[in-house]
């Protein structure tokens, strides 16, 4: 069913339009090579992902700062794994793992087509809750930066998705209202019921083929999106 009236479509980035997983997963191969980590990338990705999660979760809520984030979820992943890590090196890790994330840059499937579909009909921003300094690298290594009229992160606002505060940044900055905007992405918290909350149409990218009741408006594939826009 078509949403009449949008006029501003908001995405979120990583899990939405670029492959956060994938690329982070090669990222960690390629720093785990430099600095001589000799572990299971896989056995690593399985327990480091859902502690990422988990810190994510107390980076958005304003528990924890950046800095705790990124020593915290690499220093916690070894310990279950047994590996003993010296903090030195964690912090090394943790600095080159920014550096080098931007070097991968594969997006979801159909991310251009949809992106292509959408640019003539609406116009695109972007609203994510990743660190200022890598997004833009992502937006413009992906060569997808020119698709958006404004990138709205957490760092230039000081809160977080779901935070009402940065759907209203965005929006303001925007021109946009909304009752004609609508925010598409992953997580059913920051994204979709922050959306929401402020009055904003939603839409869950549902790649993590999460349960969603009834109501939640959702994609398992970005060309979907057609079915709405």
């Amino acid at each position: 069913m078509k949403i009449n009236n949008i006029s501003h479509v908001f995405f979120d980035l990583d899990h939405t339009l670029w492959d956060f997983d994938k690329n982070s997963g090669l990222t960690f191969k390629k720093i785990f090579q430099i600095n001589g980590i000799d572990t299971n990338l896989k056995e690593f990705l399985e327990v480091y992902e859902p502690i990422n999660f988990h810190y994510w979760k107390l980076y958005r809520e304003e528990k924890i700062e950046k800095s705790k984030l990124r020593f915290g979820r690499l220093h916690d992943a070894f310990t279950e794994l047994n590996i003993t890590v010296k903090p030195s090196m964690i912090y090394k890790l943790s600095e080159d793992y920014i550096t080098h994330l931007c070097t991968f840059n594969h997006l979801f499937d159909d991310a251009i087509e949809i992106l292509e579909y959408l640019k003539s009909k609406y116009q695109l921003h972007i609203i994510t809750n990743g660190f200022k300094e890598v997004q833009h690298g992502k937006l413009n290594n992906a060569n997808i930066d020119h698709y958006f009229k404004t990138v709205t992160n957490s760092e230039m606002v000081g809160v977080k998705k779901p935070n009402p505060k940065i759907f209203n940044h965005a929006l303001n900055i925007a021109k946009a209202s909304t009752s004609n905007s609508i925010m598409i992405g992953d997580n059913l918290e920051a994204d979709v019921q922050g959306a929401l909350d402020v009055g904003l149409e939603a839409i869950c990218f549902n790649y993590h083929k999460e349960k969603l009741n009834g109501t939640i408006k959702h994609i398992d594939n970005l060309i979907e999106l057609k079915q709405f826009l």
